[in-house]
């Protein structure tokens, strides 16, 4: 009775130690597939800028990341000359990613320069999607009329903290359902241009107030394996 108990919790453990081990042949002499608290693995690698090897098995330019000062991986941006993702965490098995959009902390950091902002959907390379469980929060910079306007609607809330705008006409609004089309068409303000973010959170817990933790904390991203 004990041999076959051992047997069995031997027959558990032998595919755990050939995955481990193949995820340490991934790696590559020299480099560590992992940048600091997350694990790169396949579809995933980068490229050690220190040593020029490859950590990871080298693929497709999508899933190709820089480990940034050697605490968080970036996904490149598809716009140039735009600030990528930070990755903050990887689910393998569910083929998903909790990322932040760092051209939207831009918004809230010191800087005399102010450059364009795209909606985040516009920078993610085809293989990539917005996961549909996240909500959208959509901030608004609008004309001093417009302004006036918006300061009447209940559901907004003044963006006192965003710099590169006049935060007496910037609004933030949160809990917005993610469309997968992009039609925000229903949340269009007159006199107001319009940045689409996807967030974390529930409907319950998406407190416009909150915009800025809610942008900070990023939203999930989901990947297809090229063809």
């Amino acid at each position: 009775m004990h041999g076959r108990f051992l047997i069995l919790v031997w027959a558990w453990c032998f595919p755990l130690m050939l995955a481990v081990t193949a995820a340490e042949e991934q790696q590559g002499e020299g480099c560590s597939a992992k940048c600091g608290n997350v694990t790169i693995l396949n579809p995933f690698w980068f490229t050690d800028l220190e040593t020029g090897r490859s950590c990871g098995s080298p693929g497709s330019r999508d899933f190709e990341l820089t480990c940034y000062n050697g605490s968080y991986p970036l996904l490149p941006s598809s716009v140039p000359n735009n600030a990528g993702f930070a990755v903050m965490d990887i689910s393998y098995r569910e083929r998903s990613l909790r990322i932040v959009d760092l051209s939207k902390l831009e918004l809230f950091q010191v800087s005399s320069s102010c450059l364009p902002m795209w909606n985040t959907s516009v920078k993610l390379a085809p293989q990539f999607r917005i996961d549909p469980i996240n909500l959208s929060l959509i901030s608004y910079n609008c004309t001093e009329e417009a302004g006036a306007a918006a300061r009447q609607e209940k559901e907004l809330v003044q963006a006192t903290t965003m710099r590169c705008v006049n935060t007496s006409n910037a609004f933030v609004r949160a809990g917005v359902p993610y469309d997968p089309a992009g039609d925000y068409a229903g949340y269009a303000l007159e006199g107001c241009d319009a940045l689409v973010v996807p967030v974390l959170g529930s409907s319950a817990r998406a407190n416009a107030s909150d915009y800025e933790r809610l942008i900070r904390d990023g939203f999930h991203l989901t990947w297809e394996l090229p063809p």
